[in-house]
Formats: C-alpha cells, sequence, structure tokens
C-alpha cells in the first residue's frame, strides 16, 4: 500500500523550485511506497506566496512558517530560506514530532548545526540536507567505482566551484535576491555556498579531511545594501582555495570562485589514484572520463563513459540507453532515496550529523584564510 507525505514546504525561490519539482515528479518514476503531496507552502511575502503555490500545486499556503509546523496535517518540513534561518525552523519542526528536510549548508557554522543535529536525533525523526550532486548518476558511479577498487589507493582528489556573477562592484547585498553576499544570512561566501558543495562529494568518495590550510579573498570590500541603501562592509569570502589531508593518506585541491569570468557553474572534479583515474565536469554531467592503466599497449587512454544505461545508477527508472537527463534529476534521485530510507528503515545520507562534518571543515577553511596556518579538522 502506497502512503501519502504531506509536504510543507518554507520558502519559493530557486532551491523551494527544484525541490518542489522533485516532489511532484518522484512518483511517476520510482516505487518507494510513499507518494509526497505538495500540501502546504509557506512565505512572508504573500504574492510571491500564492504564485509560488499556484505554479506548482500547493494545496494552502501560510505565512507563518511556524503556522506550517503546527499543523497536523503536515509530515515532512523542507527548508529553502537562507541560511540564517535553517536552526530556528529546523529545532522548531523537530521538537514537533516532523521529518526535516533541509538545503544545503545545514546552518552557518558547525555551532550553529549542531543543536540542529541534537533537534532530530533526540526528536527521532527522518531528516536530511539536500547535497544533490551526490545523486547525479555519472558521480554516483564514480563513488561505486572507487569503492569497487578501480583506482587501487588514491593519491589526490581536486575539485573546484566557479562562478563570476559577483564582479561588478554595482551587485548590492542582502535582500531577497542577494543574501548569499550578507554575512549575517549567509554565514560565509563561496565556502558555505559552492566549495561545500565539493567538500561533501569529496568527504563522501574519498573520506575524512583531516588537516588543511587555505586562502581566501574579499575582492570587493564594500557593497550597499539592497534594501537599505547604505554602503557597508562585505563580510562574505569572494573565494577560497585550500589545500587538505584526507585521512586516507591522500592529498586534496579546493577552488571556489565568483569571480571567473566566463564560467556561470563550473563545477569539476578529477580523482588519481595506483591503478587509473576518473573525472567529471557538471556542465557534461551524463558523462565520466576513466584512465584504466590496465588496459595494454597502444590503446590505452582515456575512456568516455556516457552515462545513460539502465545499469548505471538511478537510470533504469528513467529513459532508454542513450537518452540523457538533467541536473533538476538530481533532486529527484535524492528525494526517491530518502523515500527508500522511510520504507526500509534506513536513514538517506547526508543526514544532519553528515552535513555537520562539511560544516567542520568549511569552519577550519575560513580560520585558515585568516590565520594562514594548517588546521586540524
Amino acid at each position: 500500500m502506497t502512503k501519502q507525505l504531506n509536504i510543507g514546504m518554507v520558502g519559493y525561490g530557486f532551491m523551494a523550485r527544484a525541490h518542489s519539482n522533485a516532489w511532484a515528479n518522484v512518483s511517476h518514476f520510482f516505487e518507494t511506497g510513499y507518494k509526497p503531496v505538495l500540501k502546504a507552502a509557506a512565505a512572508r511575502n504573500v504574492s510571491k506566496l500564492r504564485h509560488f503555490a499556484d505554479m506548482w500545486g500547493y494545496e494552502s499556503v501560510e505565512t507563518d512558517w511556524k503556522a506550517l509546523i503546527e499543523r497536523r496535517d503536515i509530515d515532512a518540513i523542507d527548508i529553502c530560506v537562507p541560511n540564517d534561518m535553517h536552526a530556528e525552523i529546523a529545532i522548531a519542526a523537530a521538537k514537533a514530532g516532523k521529518m526535516v528536510l533541509c538545503e544545503k549548508p545545514l546552518a552557518r557554522t558547525e555551532a550553529e548545526g549542531l543543536p540542529m543535529v541534537e533537534a532530530v536525533e533526540k526528536a527521532g525523526v527522518a531528516n536530511m540536507v539536500w547535497y544533490n550532486y551526490r545523486r547525479v548518476p555519472a558521480v554516483m558511479l564514480i563513488k561505486q567505482m572507487v569503492e569497487a577498487g578501480k583506482l587501487g589507493k588514491i593519491f589526490h582528489y581536486r575539485a573546484k566551484f566557479l562562478q563570476d556573477w559577483t564582479i561588478s562592484p554595482d551587485v548590492p547585498q542582502g535582500g531577497a535576491a542577494t543574501w548569499r553576499l550578507d554575512v549575517d544570512a549567509a554565514g560565509s561566501g563561496v565556502t558555505g555556498d559552492l566549495l561545500a558543495h565539493c567538500l561533501d562529494t569529496a568527504i563522501w568518495i574519498n573520506g575524512s579531511i583531516s588537516t588543511l590550510t587555505a586562502m581566501t579573498e574579499t575582492f570587493i570590500k564594500e557593497r550597499k545594501h539592497a534594501l537599505t541603501g547604505e554602503v557597508q562592509k562585505v563580510g562574505i569570502d569572494d573565494a577560497s582555495a585550500v589545500l587538505t589531508r584526507f585521512q586516507n593518506g591522500s592529498l586534496g585541491t579546493f577552488e571556489s570562485t565568483r569571480y571567473a569570468r566566463g564560467h556561470k557553474a563550473a563545477y569539476t572534479l578529477e580523482i588519481n589514484g595506483e591503478k587509473g583515474s576518473l573525472s567529471w565536469d557538471l556542465h557534461d554531467l551524463n558523462r565520466v572520463q576513466y584512465f584504466n592503466h590496465g588496459v595494454e599497449g597502444a590503446v590505452r587512454g582515456w575512456t568516455n563513459i556516457l552515462v545513460t544505461d539502465g545499469d548505471h545508477p538511478y537510470l533504469g527508472k528513467w529513459w532508454v540507453p542513450g537518452l540523457i537527463i538533467g541536473y533538476e534529476h538530481s533532486f529527484t534521485h535524492q528525494v526517491a532515496d530518502f523515500l527508500y530510507g522511510l520504507r526500509d528503515g534506513k536513514p538517506a545520507a547526508p543526514t544532519f550529523r553528515d552535513a555537520l562534518e562539511t560544516n567542520r571543515v568549511c569552519d577550519a577553511i575560513l580560520a585558515s584564510g585568516k590565520s594562514g596556518a594548517w588546521v586540524t579538522v
């Protein structure tokens, strides 16, 4: 028997749309034992909220997230608001016995995230953080190949996430559109926004990071606030470059910036091991590049794997081989795994506790960026 799962969405922006699309479509492709229902959405801007709810088919709206949490017909709270609001909403939802899903990063800092972890664990409610790149089939395939020993001992893990949308000094900070540039709302800049994705994937595939050293930079020191017009000091990092040592002995390099002209969302990763290498590029997200040193002679070289076959991760649920999927499907896969977890009694990763490790690494990067020292994570 299929169970209904009533979703309460907090927020109506870009991530709320991505999550809503996943909740709405998952049951068309994955038989999880649950059917999500878009029951209610909550936000303060009533006109934008109602437009969002109408577009995505939410049955009702609330102008106060606390009222949403109090509703007995809501099973799961999905948090898609700026980072400074994550903790209060998540803790209240957990105390109310609701399942809680939170957009990444979990919190602005590890210290802020720890009470969130404690709240969901004390309440015993299902919880997950939306690090969706884990669910790109090509990235999942890389994870499986590393676990299967295809690369042998890992020597290097390198990743970067590059954008260019804040280069102009005329871009404001704060407000609904540019809260990611406001340190009070975001907690950090590219480290918590972009590099957190790279770090989560790296820890998931290659294990924990033990030590690191970092450079961070804020290129434009002052910006107008979008709401007040007041010129204020910029508190977030515009760029970060990190050297790491993993607990397995491998070395890592990570870079994130919003000042790489010509790049909109350039997320790439590469892993080098004793038996071969693997690489992936978000702009060609259905392909894995694989170098197998075990191939002999003149045909040894990089292999281009098109990840569309039914025996590739998740893809047996979609189309026939050769027909590609996109960015939005990673969120659908994450919802599917969450629902499978409910069915099987096995939490879907990353849980709040899993995601707290990424916060810990981000804190270490920001600390090292200020001191210039090596930091033990």
